[in-house]
């Protein structure tokens, strides 16, 4: 079985906000090698 773990850091001028995230997720999976299964995504 194949997987992958990265972590993400954003700095945000508020304590909370919205972050799209979707490219980065994206590049990542693209860069796995993987090609089926499941992105699991935790904040």
């Amino acid at each position: 079985m194949k997987y992958k773990t990265e972590y993400l850091t954003f700095n945000t001028p508020t304590r909370r906000a919205y972050v799209n995230i979707t490219s980065n997720v994206r590049k990542i999976v693209e860069e796995s090698g993987i090609k089926e299964g499941l992105c699991l995504v935790n904040d």
